[in-house]
């Protein structure tokens, strides 16, 4: 059965404790937990916390872990951006095994102007390849790649792109996110599938309206022909839902949240039965 999770940033104003509660009440078996989840965050990265969490909820079987990416960049023409980014990269891979984490997901980073990336971007990207593999290849956790919405300055944002790097790096698995393939088009998340499928260790799924990404699923029919391509193939980890609050009208509260997760939850049980 494929696990049904959610990124604890939906709960992002919670404690840990209560974000493992409320992910459990809405009847979901996996979190994806992001570094930057602001009661980890900003009270010095407290692991054991997690760890605890996640053992008094085996309704919960499934954890992965997302790196940080807010104020970072590890193909920053600043030196020292890069660096601390690099830094964290390594030190996410390290944490996400002490958290008993599946699947860790990284960014691919950006050129910092807004411009196509050169020869210069893509050596960077080269140098942060390394660090990450050399982190990697130390631990068991798959180290998992997203794409990118397709703008000027990403360096990585098409299943192309995406599959050379793949066969380049062996060791190295793809986490697809939808809303991001679906700023290109409504078949791009097809074409990642179709073309990367075979190295897929996690989906952010969510929906794409007008200019708005990671909006929940809401039955959407493009959702249902998303997740039958994903069981043709065969995928079996985690569906994660990824939802930005910011996208409603107003302030939810913990409630309507889990009201919406509960929603979701069922609509993917159905597609993926």
């Amino acid at each position: 059965m494929v696990p049904l999770a959610v990124s604890s940033m939906f709960f992002h104003e919670y404690t840990t404790a209560e974000i493992f509660l409320y992910v459990s009440r809405a009847g979901l078996d996996g979190i994806e937990y992001w570094i930057e989840t602001p009661h980890f965050w900003l009270r010095d990265l407290p692991v054991h916390e997690v760890v605890t969490e996640h053992k008094k909820h085996l309704e919960i079987a499934t954890l992965t872990v997302h790196a940080p990416i807010l104020d970072l960049n590890p193909c920053s023409i600043n030196p020292d951006v890069a660096d601390v980014s690099l830094a964290y990269a390594a030190r996410s891979i390290e944490m996400a095994g002490q958290m008993g984490a599946r699947v860790l997901t990284l960014h691919p980073g950006r050129r910092t102007a807004k411009r196509p990336p050169g020869e210069a971007d893509f050596a960077r990207f080269s140098r942060y390849i390394a660090v990450v593999r050399e982190t990697a290849l130390k631990d068991t956790i798959k180290v998992s790649m997203e794409n990118m919405e397709p703008k000027v300055n990403s360096l990585l944002c098409s299943p192309e792109r995406m599959r050379k790097l793949l066969d380049d790096e062996p060791w190295l698995y793809f986490t697809l996110d939808v809303a991001h393939a679906l700023a290109k088009d409504e078949e791009e998340p097809l074409r990642y599938i179709d073309l990367c499928g075979d190295r897929l260790a996690n989906i952010h799924i969510s929906r794409k309206e007008g200019k708005a990404l990671h909006l929940p699923l809401d039955r959407s029919p493009l959702m249902g022909r998303v997740m039958k391509a994903l069981l043709d193939i065969g995928y079996g980890g985690p569906l994660t839902l990824e939802i930005d609050d910011l996208n409603f009208v107003s302030p939810l509260s913990a409630e309507e949240k889990i009201a919406i997760l509960t929603r979701d939850r069922v609509f993917m049980q159905e597609c993926m039965e």
